[in-house]
């Protein structure tokens, strides 16, 4: 009876608490937010609240990675495959999320506190920045794994590429122009005219393409790294 209890809490907990590394990252998030929450009390301000925003979204495309890479493991509960698809591209408008926390330490300079020490600063956006960086790295792994099947071993490394070139033209776009995933759906055609610009007249957007470019090589030397490092720390 007890072990059967045991079975059915298990098949409930979310998808991201059934493993150690989810838990890590849970343990890690909420130490992020406890920093942020610290410093208002100690300032009085509700400074940095928004990164606590910036990581829920980045937790939305691991969320989805992680339940996608959950059932394409059982065969029997494969979604179908408009739901896969749909889920998919819900995941490519969101995954820039998890990458664009890293902006966030802008914030390190034009929102310093005379009554905070620097240090404190510091490990408050790092963490942030960090924990969102560890989110679009595993879900990039997740779905290249998914993938792999598909697309074959030529275009994998392709795959990594095509993802973190879209992700940095979204860090680009929320940074800059301050579009969000969702003006996909709400705001379409000023987000078209705005990427139809970048894209017809490059050489006036020369600063645009060089952070784009820059941050594609960026997260994929980020990310290829850190899929080497797990193996030879294992």
């Amino acid at each position: 009876m007890i072990n059967s209890t045991l079975s059915f809490v298990r098949s409930w907990r979310p998808v991201f608490l059934r493993s150690e590394l989810g838990r890590l990252l849970i343990a890690s998030t909420s130490f992020s937010c406890v920093l942020v929450f610290l410093r208002i009390i100690h300032t009085g301000k509700p400074m940095f609240l928004w990164l606590i925003w910036n990581l829920l979204l980045a937790y939305v495309p691991y969320l989805l990675s992680s339940w996608l890479t959950l059932r394409h493991t059982k065969a029997a509960q494969q979604p179908v495959r408009w739901l896969f698809l749909v889920l998919s591209l819900i995941w490519l408008l969101f995954i820039p999320n998890a990458f664009y926390i890293l902006t966030d330490l802008y914030h390190l300079i034009d929102c310093r506190n005379p009554h905070v020490p620097a240090w404190f600063d510091l490990s408050l956006i790092f963490s942030f920045a960090w924990n969102g960086l560890l989110l679009g790295v595993l879900s990039v792994r997740q779905m290249e794994k998914i993938a792999y099947p598909v697309i074959g071993k030529g275009w994998g490394g392709f795959f990594v590429y095509f993802v973190m070139g879209l992700s940095a033209l979204g860090v680009y776009a929320g940074r800059y122009l301050r579009f969000n995933s969702w003006d996909v759906l709400t705001n379409p055609f000023q987000l078209t005219v705005e990427m139809g610009r970048l894209i017809i007249h490059p050489l006036s957007s020369q600063q645009a393409w060089g952070m784009i470019v820059c941050y594609t090589i960026l997260l994929s030397f980020i990310y290829n790294m850190l899929k080497k490092l797990s193996h030879a720390l294992t």
